[in-house]
């Protein structure tokens, strides 16, 4: 069975990503990162609600970040431990080759896309405990990852509607031996 993300790009694209991405992504076994991420979100009431309760890290600079892989048939979950809160989803291939992301009540679909050596998560829809969300609802979404300085790189913003910055976290990870 072919790992997660590899399944979800063409050999060529999995060919063209930083070695940073690809062992992070690639690594058959499960892995331990740690690094460093500044992470912004906005100080209202409710994207502080809405934070908690995707299970969404609060803001604050330089914070330690331990992150976790557990994979199993089938799908990876993802535990990211910030300073500041800690961040859990599942991720699994969906149909027509989309990546799901299952994070608290909501599961959010992407297409993955090399873009350069990293790689471009292109939100294309979202559901609520099962039930389809109108796309203007999820606002604008930046999400990539890629390497900077031998490093694995992310930088995931996300501006819904009535929001402003609900979160937006930066920063780099290496692979614990």
């Amino acid at each position: 069975m072919r790992l997660l993300f590899p399944s979800l790009l063409s050999d060529a694209d999995w060919g063209h990503l930083a070695p940073a991405v690809q062992q992070l992504h690639g690594t058959p076994q499960s892995l331990r990162a740690t690094g460093t991420a500044d992470v912004e979100g906005s100080t209202a009431w409710h994207a502080r609600l809405l934070r908690r309760i995707l299970g969404l890290p609060e803001p604050g600079q330089d914070q330690p970040i331990t992150f976790i892989i557990d994979r199993q048939a089938g799908s990876e979950t993802w535990t990211r431990g910030f300073e500041r809160g800690q961040m859990q989803s599942t991720l699994m291939r969906g149909p027509e080759g989309l990546l799901l992301e299952r994070l608290g009540p909501v599961t959010l679909r992407f297409r993955l896309r090399c873009d350069g050596d990293g790689i471009d998560w292109q939100l294309l829809g979202a559901r609520l405990l099962g039930m389809p969300l109108p796309r203007f609802l999820l606002g604008e979404v930046y999400s990539r990852s890629g390497a900077k300085d031998g490093r694995y790189y992310f930088h995931i913003d996300a501006r819904p509607p009535w929001f402003g910055r609900l979160i937006a976290y930066r920063g780099w990870l290496e692979i614990a031996p």
